[in-house]
């Protein structure tokens, strides 16, 4: 199995599900989390708002997931995480920030799901330095496929090159092996611009 490293716009891929660093609102807001309701249609919007408050404004926590429908998006689910706001690194971001992935990575498995995409969450208008957040996906993926088979495929997408580049040192900086860059894809199995890291599983259980 390999994890692999997406640049472009995660709104176009057709996996079973996209991940969308959200507010505790859930109600949508700027960069990826306007985006991915942008392309999803005012459906996504009301079937959030359908969601339960755990109190007035707050209908996911910070290091929680909620799944909706995807509705005029190309993937089945939306996953909605709230990555936390950088203030200092003191206040638990990095394991709430981990929550995320992690979380999202076990609701996957519990609806059996083959594919997931992950934005880089909480480094918008949350702050979170790139560099730390980057390492911190490539731990819990790499973490999660080494013991899990489902999400048989992984993606972390990149918004431009420069992350792209972050995302290749971080998943490089884990020991594992690099392969040549790969240019190719279909709506279904978005073009790769550059990382798949093999797990050294069985040839079988490769992707």
């Amino acid at each position: 199995m390999k994890i692999e490293v997406w640049q472009g716009d995660i709104t176009t891929l057709a996996v079973d599900a996209i991940v969308n660093a959200a507010n505790e609102s859930l109600l949508g807001g700027g960069g990826v989390d306007g985006a991915i309701h942008r392309a999803a249609g005012p459906a996504l919007l009301e079937a959030c708002r359908a969601l339960p408050e755990i109190r007035p404004g707050m209908r996911c926590p910070t290091g929680e997931v909620r799944a909706t429908d995807a509705y005029d998006l190309p993937a089945r689910y939306v996953f909605h995480t709230v990555g936390p706001v950088w203030q200092d690194g003191q206040r638990d971001e990095p394991a709430l920030l981990a929550n995320c992935y992690w979380k999202s990575l076990q609701l996957a498995e519990k609806l059996d799901l083959h594919s997931i995409a992950f934005p880089a969450i909480s480094c918008g208008v949350f702050g979170y330095p790139l560099h730390q957040a980057a390492q911190i996906a490539a731990t819990e993926t790499l973490t999660w496929q080494r013991s899990h088979r489902q999400p048989r495929r992984i993606i972390l997408v990149a918004y431009n090159a420069a992350t792209f580049k972050v995302y290749q040192q971080a998943l490089a900086a884990q020991g594992q092996p690099v392969e040549s860059p790969v240019l190719a894809g279909t709506p279904a199995s978005p073009g790769r611009t550059g990382l798949d890291l093999d797990l050294g599983l069985p040839p079988a259980a490769a992707l």
